[in-house]
């Protein structure tokens, strides 16, 4: 396999970069707009490949993004080739999105003495998806059923959920923060919320902030302490986190923002616009913050087990 080039990288990065940078200088967190949009008519979750394989890191932007700017009501979303192997065909001039594709592959290289040395290099490549709401002659198994589930049940699960992890969760007061020192998540009372989405959304973003704790995930960002960024960076990382797991908890806020995002909206467009990978980077953390919420679950361990 040939190595990628470099400004074919650095290309998908600004691209996607400058798309993010242009809904940030409007004012708008891209990640929240799903939560905004009235699409309660189909089942809010997190987007599915079409073998139902949930998309991570920044292909959830931005086909977040993308749903939100064309209506689509669907979650799924495949390639070209997938959706004639399943019967179905694009809709002739549909216009597909372009998601990304990171790993890595191991080249070998032999030294003048005959040592062999592997080195990991890493690749990046775009390809082309389609929602099905494009695609015609699809199995009904990918239709959009509207959702009858019981909203106040789903917060219960939710609640279930944050409990699962053993993260000690204090009340009271009219902040939300999470005391990295003494190790707990203060959260105002629930009746001081919109509603109870709300709460659960404010308390998703502070247990994203829970999971970096050294013990836990490690996330050290302290490399940005000299150009002072550090703190945009972890809020950055922290609204992503709330954003991924409340799509996974099916919860849909309905947030006012709060009053500290004015500040780190100038400073996430100063990161983006000095780095071009600080969005893959903070999407990337995000989705191993809410990984590791997962793994905590007791239904996670049990398939482990299994």
């Amino acid at each position: 396999m040939s190595r990628q080039p470099s400004n074919q990288r650095s290309d998908i990065y600004s691209r996607i970069t400058t798309r993010i940078i242009a809904d940030l200088e409007q004012g708008v967190r891209p990640w929240t707009r799903p939560w905004t949009t009235g699409q309660a008519a189909s089942e809010v979750s997190r987007l599915m490949r079409h073998n139902g394989q949930p998309y991570t890191g920044i292909n959830v932007l931005l086909l977040w993004s993308e749903t939100i700017a064309r209506g689509f009501a669907s979650s799924r979303w495949m390639t070209f080739r997938q959706a004639i192997e399943l019967g179905g065909a694009v809709r002739k001039g549909e216009a597909g999105t372009t998601v990304v594709f990171a790993n890595s592959f191991i080249r070998t290289e032999t030294t003048e003495t005959g040592t062999e040395i592997e080195h990991d290099i890493p690749f990046l490549k775009t390809y082309t998806v389609f929602n099905t709401d494009q695609i015609a002659g699809l199995p009904g198994r990918f239709d959009v059923i509207p959702s009858g589930g019981d909203p106040m049940r789903r917060i219960g699960d939710a609640g279930r959920f944050f409990a699962n992890t053993g993260a000690l969760i204090r009340h009271g007061g009219s902040a939300a923060y999470y005391a990295a020192i003494r190790d707990y998540i203060q959260m105002p009372c629930l009746d001081a919320f919109r509603d109870d989405a709300a709460y659960v959304a404010v308390l998703s973003h502070e247990m994203t902030h829970w999971t970096g704790a050294p013990r836990r995930l490690d996330r050290d960002l302290s490399r940005y302490a000299k150009d002072r960024s550090e703190r945009a960076r972890e809020e950055l990382i922290a609204e992503l986190g709330s954003s991924f797991l409340c799509a996974d908890l099916r919860i849909v806020p309905e947030l006012e923002p709060r009053p500290d995002h004015a500040s780190y909206l100038d400073g996430w467009l100063k990161v983006l616009g000095n780095d071009k990978r600080a969005i893959f980077s903070a999407a990337a953390h995000a989705q191993r913050a809410v990984d590791y919420l997962h793994s905590l679950q007791p239904e996670f361990n049990e398939e482990a087990a299994a």
